[in-house]
């Protein structure tokens, strides 16, 4: 039987030196093999990727210092098996070398209906959501899921009218 719905995933961080800088030699020389680990994961469905095969270069906020990554998986479970397991998890261990602190929401979680791959532009609108008014159907947490079961596909899209402003 195929899901419904598949769990969208967007983190977003703030760099602290430029990609090209010796700062960030480790996080940059780590992309491929961890986002190989992710395209293999069980559960896995899709990522983010531009040209150069990571989405470093995708412009997220109009910030140059912002990189995002967003993914889609089968579900919460397999998420969180990749994120804390093997390079990923070792990734996370270091993230405060190469990304600033920041206080508000940076990872956001959503339902999509199956086969439907979100959009950058609806994952800022999803963190924005967040910010603003907590953990929701519309954009969540893995601290405060909210199930896939009986969601309305059309309330899972992203309004007109919503601005994408940091």
């Amino acid at each position: 039987m195929t899901a419904a719905f598949e769990l969208a995933q967007v983190n977003i961080g703030r760099l602290k030196a430029p990609l090209d800088s010796a700062e960030l030699k480790d996080f940059v020389d780590a992309l491929d093999p961890v986002n190989a680990d992710a395209d293999a994961a069980d559960g896995f469905v899709w990522r983010l990727q531009s040209d150069s095969g990571d989405a470093t270069d995708v412009p997220v906020f109009g910030d140059e210092w912002l990189i995002v990554n967003m993914s889609v998986w089968r579900d919460a479970q397999a998420l969180t098996a990749y994120m804390y397991m093997g390079r990923h998890r070792e990734m996370l261990a270091r993230r405060r070398e190469w990304f600033e602190r920041v206080r508000e929401a940076m990872v956001a979680l959503w339902w999509v209906p199956a086969g439907r791959r979100p959009t950058v532009a609806e994952a800022e609108a999803r963190l924005l959501h967040l910010r603003a008014h907590g953990p929701t159907p519309y954009a969540f947490t893995l601290r405060t899921p909210f199930p896939a079961q009986g969601a309305d596909p059309v309330a899972l899209e992203v309004p007109d009218d919503l601005g994408c402003s940091v």
